[in-house]
């Protein structure tokens, strides 16, 4: 969007002047466009379940053998992971970030031209209009209509209205109106620095996923504590030496520990950043990824987003006694004198209405168009004109013609004249009294090509469509039929909605389009839908909806909107439309469905790790494993497969709101069904046949494989039961997986150099019979209770 404003009684500094101010300054800190790299370093080492590896790491090298403390080499190996897909992800994002940074419009030697912000010196002369960036102190040397949003700075979500001679302060943003400013201060003497991280750290909570895996880890802790308290206890009243009792401590409290799982949950998150990035869409809130997947409800703009953004004059319709003529000439002179101009007022101004030359006439006193006033205003020599919405005017012979374009589609808005005075200008303030109406003029949009196919995706994946429009409730309906989406209901009108709040879900719940509705109507839409139960996101890009952007769990901005929207959104679609939107849909709920599902193997390792303690840890038995074997078969069977399934294509349901059920359901009767399938294989073969310690903990290991890979497989089974291509695909993937894993154990065993080292023996008729009878009873068992516990039903994710 262009904007025109009318000549600035000052020229602003010379470009010289400029130069030497900005080198006698020198460069100004880059503001973060995404995490430091100390806070990167910080997330992915400073954790509780790495500072409990390295303490027993420590306590392995120092009183037992550097073999089993192999751990180490994990916690290494998934930190610097982490670290570096953070990394390249930030560096992917710091280069989107650059693309939609704010920038200036100056005046220097009285030319207007746009720069860096890091370019503004103290001085500068800066133009703003509706929807920009306040980007650094200064005081207002021009001001027409002008209202800032200081909502960051005071915490006052009303605009304010500003005159030439008030200050202006950075961090806000312009809503209404256009003006200038003489900048005062710069850098860290104003308030420019924390507008973009105030701007989106106050949106919001953590996710749903994220409270999820807190309520994961916070069981799994108050689970490990006292067990690992009473391991510790029963192994110091026992008359073992320091080594043996913290090889065992090690290799129980430590298998706890699901090492994997948070560093898995930021690594698929960054990795659909960084897809997301390749696409052109940069995240600004870590969570917008799962926020992509979660949505049920979307809320999006007409204009720009199912239509295209350009309009065109359609017809010109005169009222009575109003020639053609006369109608395109006020229309004209309007487009060609206002000082700020929308998307409407270009599409007069390109079509060069009754004034071939474009000049601008001298505006005398206005009032610009406000979302909630539907109405605008010149005083042109003398003569006011009005232009809004036809329901602001008293029409007569017009409202039978706005009707019927209405209902086809368009566009309609009136202009009329009056000779009365402008009236105080108020959010709601009604036209000036006598406005004689002229005409109508009609303009037409057209459904950007790809939105049926998008709606169409949106329909499949079970996520509705609102849509919310300044335009006539007809209009909007008609352009939402087009497209393909579904509505109960008839349209509302924004300006009569319920004020009753259950009222109001319940009617939002029955249709798909709001029409004539303000900035705080949208905002009052999207916090009734999301009372209602639903996980609401909204697309925009203009300053009318940042109010709802604000309010929904995912906000949306187009890279070609307002620097308003763009600061307050989770995700800028920097070079895509709402056509971009599904791709990235399908992605987050691809990842997050695969994190959700192999989060039950970290668990289900923790839980059989908890009933070993159990069952041998607490009694005076051996400990059937040593670190270093529960370090082979996790990295077998969890640790890779993990990272693997996380990232491989997926279908079925993505159920957030369930998360802790699911996955205890799955991963209890699988923890505890391995658990007595190890107990029993080592029991058998130490007790029962007579073999040797090493014999009886190699037989222990292969079980922890065997049931691991089973796990992977019955969880897969679940997870794609269904026979489409995508199915069988991935479920030929994990076979192969799982084959890839119990070979590398095989390799292992048979090769003599890995096989000491992991103190593993060639089995033998004996071990071969422990083995298959604790294989067979862990993998029965377990198959047993998950079917009992519902959890592989397709429902559950």
């Amino acid at each position: 969007m262009t904007v025109a404003t009318p000549p600035l009684p000052v020229p602003g500094l010379t470009e010289e002047e400029a130069a030497r101010r900005l080198a006698a300054r020198g460069p100004l800190p880059k503001p973060p466009t995404s995490r430091s790299y100390a806070s990167i370093v910080r997330a992915n080492t400073l954790t509780v379940f790495n500072a409990i590896l390295a303490v027993f790491g420590v306590l392995t090298l120092v009183f037992g053998e550097w073999k089993d403390a192999l751990f180490l080499g994990v916690l290494v190996a998934n930190t610097g992971i982490g670290i570096g897909q953070e990394v390249r992800a930030k560096r992917a994002l710091d280069r989107l970030a650059a693309l939609v940074a704010p920038a200036a419009t100056v005046v220097r030697s009285g030319v207007a031209r746009d720069i860096r912000v890091a370019d503004v010196v103290v001085g500068d002369l800066v133009r703003v209009k509706a929807g920009d960036q306040i980007v650094a102190d200064g005081t207002l040397t021009t001001a027409d209509g002008l209202a800032l949003d200081e909502s960051m700075l005071t915490g006052e979500s009303e605009p304010v209205p500003r005159v030439a001679g008030d200050p202006a302060l950075s961090g806000s943003f312009a809503v209404e109106g256009a003006g200038a400013y003489e900048v005062t201060a710069v850098g860290a003497d104003s308030h420019a620095e924390r507008v973009a991280g105030e701007a989106r750290a106050f949106r919001h909570p953590r996710s749903p996923l994220e409270r999820a895996m807190d309520r994961v880890l916070l069981v799994l802790v108050g689970v490990m504590a006292p067990l690992a308290v009473a391991l510790v206890v029963s192994l110091l009243v026992r008359d073992k030496s320091i080594g043996d009792s913290v090889q065992t401590a090690t290799a129980g409290i430590v298998n706890m520990v699901p090492e994997g799982l948070i560093l898995l949950a930021s690594l698929t998150a960054v990795v659909a950043a960084t897809r997301m990035a390749s696409r052109g869409a940069l995240t600004q809130q870590l969570n917008a990824v799962e926020s992509l997947a979660s949505v049920d409800l979307l809320c999006t703009d007409k204009t720009g987003t199912l239509t295209e953004a350009t309009l065109r004059i359609e017809a010109l319709v005169p009222a009575a006694g109003v020639s053609e003529e006369e109608l395109a000439r006020a229309l004209g002179r309007y487009a060609a004198s206002a000082p700020a101009r929308n998307g409407t007022l270009e599409a007069i101004a390109a079509a060069r209405l009754g004034a071939a030359d474009g000049e601008a006439e001298p505006v005398e006193a206005q009032v610009p168009f406000s979302s909630a006033r539907r109405w605008s205003a010149l005083v042109l020599g003398g003569e006011t004109l009005v232009l809004g919405a036809p329901e602001r005017f008293d029409l007569a012979d017009l409202a039978e013609p706005a009707a019927r374009h209405s209902e086809r589609g368009r566009r309609v808005l009136a202009i009329g004249a009056t000779e009365e005075p402008l009236p105080e200008i108020t959010p709601d303030a009604p036209p000036p009294p006598g406005v004689r109406p002229l005409g109508l003029v009609v303009l037409a949009e057209r459904l950007r090509p790809d939105t049926e196919q998008t709606v169409a995706f949106f329909a499949e994946e079970g996520v509705e469509l609102r849509v919310l429009s300044g335009d006539a409730p007809p209009t909007v309906a008609a352009i939402a039929r087009d497209a393909g989406i579904p509505s109960a209901g008839p349209p509302l009108n924004g300006g009569a909605l319920p004020e009753d709040e259950a009222q109001l879900r319940e009617r939002l719940l029955e249709t798909a389009v709001v029409g004539r509705i303000s900035p705080e109507g949208k905002r009052r839409v999207v916090t009734a839908l999301a009372d209602a139960g639903r996980y609401v996101g909204m697309i925009g890009d203009g300053v009318n909806d940042v109010p709802a952007l604000k309010a929904a769990r995912l906000a949306i901005a187009q890279g070609s909107g307002t620097q308003m929207a763009k600061s307050v959104a989770d995700v800028v679609l920097v070079r895509g439309d709402f056509a971009a939107v599904p791709t990235m849909v399908r992605e987050g709920r691809q990842i997050l469905r695969n994190l959700q599902r192999v989060a039950r193997l970290f668990v289900t390792k923790s839980v059989f790790a908890g009933f070993l303690i159990v069952a041998l840890g607490l009694t005076t038995a051996t400990y059937p494993l040593l670190p270093r074997h529960f370090t082979l078969a996790s990295s077998l069977t969890i640790g890779i497969p993990a990272f693997v399934l996380a990232l491989m294509p997926s279908s079925g349901p993505w159920r957030p709101d369930r998360f802790l059920p699911n996955v205890l359901r799955f991963s209890v009767p699988a923890g505890l069904g391995i658990g007595i399938g190890i107990l029993a294989g080592y029991l058998l073969a130490r007790y029962a046949f007579g073999v040797s310690l090493d014999d009886a903990r190699t037989v222990s290991t292969i079980v922890v494989v065997l049931g691991g890979l089973a796990t992977v497989l019955m969880l897969e089974s679940g997870a794609n039961a269904e026979d489409t291509p995508l199915g069988r695909k991935r479920r030929l993937a994990v076979y192969g997986l799982c084959a890839l894993m119990l070979a590398v154990l095989v390799l292992a065993i048979a090769i003599p150099f890995l096989r000491d080292f992991y103190i593993l023996t060639v089995p033998d008729g004996d071990m071969l019979a422990a083995t298959a009878a604790g294989a067979a009873i862990g993998i029965g068992l377990a198959l047993v209770g998950i079917r009992l516990t519902g959890a592989l039903r397709p429902d559950t994710g």
